[in-house]
């Protein structure tokens, strides 16, 4: 895993969750997808059971990996995610 990783939940309604997961760089993103999205997958597959755990109750969860560069030096982004 990339150590320059931001997570934001961007929706959340009843039974849904949408996740971004910022990454700096191409070849971070491509590491999170991971071969035909089995890193991704499996990101999700791990995270779902907490969520449901927090939230009460079944979550479809939906996560997209997205480029931000140089996010981690952005003071609007850091606070955003609480940093």
């Amino acid at each position: 895993m990339p150590h320059a990783i931001g997570v934001e939940v961007d929706e959340l309604e009843e039974g849904r969750v949408h996740g971004v997961i910022f990454v700096e760089t191409e070849s971070q993103k491509g590491i999170l997808i991971g071969k035909g999205g089995s890193m991704i997958k499996a990101i999700g597959a791990g995270a779902r059971p907490e969520i449901e755990r927090l939230l009460g109750g079944k979550v479809y969860l939906e996560l997209q990996v997205k480029v931000r560069l140089h996010w981690r030096r952005d003071e609007n982004v850091l606070e955003r995610f609480g940093i």
